[in-house]
């Protein structure tokens, strides 16, 4: 799978890069809002895994919101350790908080695979 993972934190974003690409996924970083959306115009990636928390213009919802303008159907998982806002139910979409594992990434990842494989039996 190819996976876009934003994260301002570059410690945490490289656990989990190294984590999903040790699971044989394709994972493209950005560490703002503008570089992940410049990656979602070239439509790279099937899932994104965005902090909503971030020192840029915009935050994980934006994000999100943007990215699915090119690709209706992105998988999206929210992570955050603290956000002033409720979780949005938004379809395709988890939330995670901090601090999570990679391999609590991977497993919603590989449940939100599951759903979509099943949705579209």
């Amino acid at each position: 799978m190819r996976i876009l993972v934003v994260e301002d934190n570059s410690l945490i974003r490289e656990f989990v890069v190294e984590a999903l690409r040790n699971e044989g996924h394709h994972v493209i970083e950005a560490g703002n809002g503008e570089e992940a959306v410049a990656w979602c115009k070239r439509k790279v990636a099937e899932a994104l895994v965005t902090d909503i928390q971030l020192p840029s213009t915009m935050d994980g919802w934006q994000i999100a919101e943007r990215c699915r303008e090119h690709d209706p159907d992105l998988a999206v998982i929210y992570v955050t350790g603290y956000s002033p806002v409720g979780a949005r139910p938004v379809p395709g979409s988890r939330s995670l908080r901090k601090p999570y594992t990679p391999e609590e990434v991977i497993k919603v990842l590989d449940q939100m695979v599951g759903d979509r494989g099943a949705a579209s039996s």
